[in-house]
């Protein structure tokens, strides 16, 4: 039984740390178009700046919700561990 808990909180903390990676490197490849000093700027330009850093927020919350999951996971695996 024990083994099995061990098991599944070692699967979990692998993918949860996988997709928090995923996640960090998704927002940080999102880029905003920059414009030059001679170029007008709109209000096309104002949403895509909104969209890339509210699209990037949203992957970096996501990747700080999967790296605390795998810190839950890996505290109660060691405690499972510390334990047995």
């Amino acid at each position: 039984m024990l083994t099995t808990l061990n098991l599944v909180l070692d699967l979990m903390i692998a993918l949860a740390a996988c997709l928090s990676a995923w996640f960090w490197w998704a927002a940080s490849r999102q880029r905003v178009r920059r414009i030059s000093r001679t170029e007008e700027f709109d209000a096309g330009d104002m949403n895509r700046i909104v969209t890339a850093l509210n699209r990037t927020q949203i992957l970096n919350a996501r990747a700080a919700l999967f790296t605390a999951l795998a810190a839950v996971s890996a505290a109660a695996r060691i405690l499972v561990g510390a334990v047995t």
